[in-house]
């Protein structure tokens, strides 16, 4: 009986260490299924099955194993500057317009090549 207690406690505990790492702007913004499109009306929008939204952040870098840091959070906006391999970067600015909507303001390097662009992220369901 006490090893279950243990282990429903430690399972508590770790998910209240996960909540409390996501920034503070992103923590009413699920996870889930979205379409993010550098138009605001969603045309030509591309699907993404993310566990984090915070990966929306790199999403010029999507699929790369890059480093991220938070250099800004308060409600309703987080900026967040990441690294990944062979030198390439990038700084986002994310913006909650609702929990299911967002807007991205990144820039960076890519392959050796500048980019600057505003993205618009909305969540559609679970994956």
């Amino acid at each position: 009986m006490n090893g279950l207690v243990l282990r429903v406690t430690a399972g508590a505990a770790a998910g209240a260490l996960l909540a409390a790492a996501a920034p503070l702007a992103l923590r009413g913004v699920e996870p889930g299924q979205w379409q993010v499109s550098r138009s605001a009306t969603g045309q030509g929008a591309v699907g993404v099955c993310l566990r984090d939204v915070v990966a929306l952040a790199q999403f010029e870098h999507r699929g790369q194993a890059c480093s991220r840091t938070i250099l800004s959070d308060k409600p309703g906006e987080t900026v967040v500057q990441y690294s990944c391999p062979a030198g390439d970067f990038g700084r986002t600015e994310m913006t909650v317009i609702t929990p299911r909507a967002l807007r991205l303001q990144t820039q960076g390097i890519h392959n050796g090549v500048p980019f600057a662009y505003q993205l618009h992220a909305r969540r559609i369901g679970d994956c």
